[in-house]
């Protein structure tokens, strides 16, 4: 059993980010909580969440939650338990989809994440490598989940940047 503490796990598509963030969570011998952001809004996404599930195998209990990403880490978080955020790009989608701020809900959970009662492990998308997007709506997400991961990365003690499933330690405490 390793000691775990909180940590955000960076990465492009298909860099092995959920991989990692799940493995972390595993060898910490705690519960395995996994806090789902996803919806199921297509057939593509629904087989993209089998896929996830499947890969998990047992021993993970998922929670779904689109939007209210501090309220269900509140109820899941400590008591023995370690949480899987997978991932923070969905929930900012989310949120914006649904006409919320993003810069003060990035800000609430910045705050919980610094009294959260447990290991809390965030998967995020780092989207600002590529092309600049096309449309303005791109280019707001764009910039939009840059703050995010930004506020994510002060407020915990681990940051870990994902690459061909390898990671690079940006910022490294040990719980020990």
């Amino acid at each position: 059993m390793s000691a775990l503490i909180s940590t955000l796990v960076l990465g492009g598509a298909r860099s092995g980010k959920s991989v990692f963030g799940e493995r972390l969570v595993a060898e910490s011998g705690l519960a395995r909580i996994y806090l789902a952001t996803a919806t199921a809004s297509d057939d593509e996404m629904s087989d993209r969440i089998a896929h996830h599930r499947a890969r998990r195998g047992d021993g993970w209990t998922t929670i779904e939650e689109p939007l209210g990403l501090v309220d269900a880490l509140t109820q899941h978080a400590g008591r023995g338990r370690a949480v899987l955020v997978d991932c923070l790009t969905l929930w900012l989608f989310n949120l914006m989809e649904a006409g919320r701020d993003p810069e003060v809900e990035a800000r609430r959970l910045a705050r919980y994440l610094g009294v959260a009662a447990g290991p809390i492990v965030l998967v995020s998308n780092e989207v600002g490598l590529g092309l600049v997007p096309e449309t303005p709506l791109g280019r707001a997400f764009r910039d939009a989940q840059g703050r995010l991961n930004q506020t994510i990365a002060a407020a915990v003690p681990n940051v870990a940047f994902i690459a061909a499933g390898l990671p690079l330690w940006l910022k490294r405490q040990t719980g020990e």
